[in-house]
Formats: structure tokens, C-alpha cells, sequence
């Protein structure tokens, strides 16, 4: 929820999220969110949004679409939103049309509210791309930085094939689009390639 965009439905909802945060065991998560909510109500709403948008951009590898960093704007990348969008089906969630699949926000939701077990497994397919954007955080000195580091506390820690492709991408940037390349291309690294059984948990 703190990761959205601050519209109106953003500040209806900030004042059951800051109880939420005051609930959670002592540790470095709730004082990172603790921290982040503190800045949104010292912050004038315009300058909060001016600040997302400037925050989270594609071009300063910033994105909070989780595909951007796997396929980046390759032909790829719609078979990969179509993988996810098959594993939220099989799970009997549905997310609203105007949302991509492969959203940070879309994908914690889902690992909290449609199935912990996928959601985890596709959050770990994507760390990679979790782990640069909480990084470039950091270097802008945003405190977005905070709400992505209470994130990955809550991950299981990357292996090492997790950190080789963080440091390939941080060095290279996301994938670029290759004439005659397969629009399918490979799987990327924990994508499920099959699609579960439901469970319910519909939005």
C-alpha cells in the first residue's frame, strides 16, 4: 500500500496502515515503515506525488514493474506478464484490468491476501530486479528506500544465482530487444511454468 501512487484512496488508507506498522514486532521492518509513514505526513500531498513520479522511472532503472528488469522492453516481457497473470488465475485471484501483473504493489498483494506460497515464488523469481531497485533507491537518497528495505527483509535471503544476476543488471541494465529474437524467449529464473491449482483468495 505504501508503494502505490499517493492519490486520495492512498491517504484514506494511510491511517489503518500506520496502526498496522505500530502493531508489527520490534525490528528494523517497523522502523523502516514507521520512518517512511512519518515523511508522508510531513509532506505536502503535490510534492509526495511529484516525488513518485520522479522517483520511479524506467529510465533511471527505478521501475516498479518487476518484468522491466528480466525482459526490459523486449517481446519477451508480454509472455512473462502472461506467465503471472496464468499463476494469479490458478489461484482464483483476479486483479483489476488496468493493472500489470508484474507491479510490485500487484505482487505483494497477492502473496499477502491471494497465496502466500506463490506469491513467495514469484517474489524470489524476481529479486533480482527487487534487489536493484532497492539499491538505486538508496543512491537517490529517497525515502522510498525504507518501504523496499522492509521488503526484502521479509524475503528469504537471495542465493547466489539471485546475486550474480542483481550485479549483471546493475552493471548491464535490463534486457534490450534483439531483431529476430524469440518473442518467448527463456524462462526466467523460478518463473512457475505451470499453472497451480485454485485455492481461492479472489480479490
Amino acid at each position: 500500500m505504501l508503494l502505490c501512487y499517493p492519490e486520495p484512496a492512498f491517504y484514506d488508507r494511510l491511517g489503518p496502515v500506520r496502526r498496522a506498522v505500530a502493531e508489527l514486532p520490534s525490528g528494523r521492518e517497523r522502523r523502516a515503515l514507521a520512518r517512511f509513514c512519518d515523511h508522508v505526513i510531513a509532506t505536502p500531498e503535490l510534492d509526495l506525488g511529484a516525488h513518485y513520479v520522479q522517483t520511479f522511472d524506467l529510465k533511471r532503472r527505478r521501475a516498479l514493474h518487476m518484468t522491466y528488469y528480466t525482459d526490459g522492453d523486449t517481446r519477451r516481457r508480454g509472455h512473462a506478464l502472461a506467465r503471472i497473470k496464468e499463476v494469479y488465475t490458478g489461484c482464483g485471484w483476479q486483479i483489476d484490468s488496468a493493472e500489470l501483473p508484474d507491479h510490485l504493489c500487484v505482487l505483494l498483494e497477492f502473496a499477502a491476501r491471494g497465496d502466500l506460497e506463490w506469491g513467495e515464488r514469484l517474489l524470489a523469481t524476481f529479486r533480482p530486479g527487487i534487489e536493484l531497485l532497492r539499491s538505486a533507491l538508496h543512491d537517490y537518497g529517497t525515502p522510498y528506500a525504507d518501504v523496499l528495505d522492509a521488503v526484502t527483509a521479509t524475503l528469504p535471503p537471495p542465493g547466489d544465482e539471485a546475486r550474480l544476476q542483481a550485479i549483471r543488471l546493475a552493471e548491464t541494465g535490463p534486457p534490450s530487444e534483439d531483431v529476430g529474437l524469440d518473442p518467448y524467449g527463456a524462462v526466467p529464473l523460478g518463473m512457475p511454468t505451470v499453472r497451480p491449482a485454485p485455492t481461492g483468495g479472489a480479490r
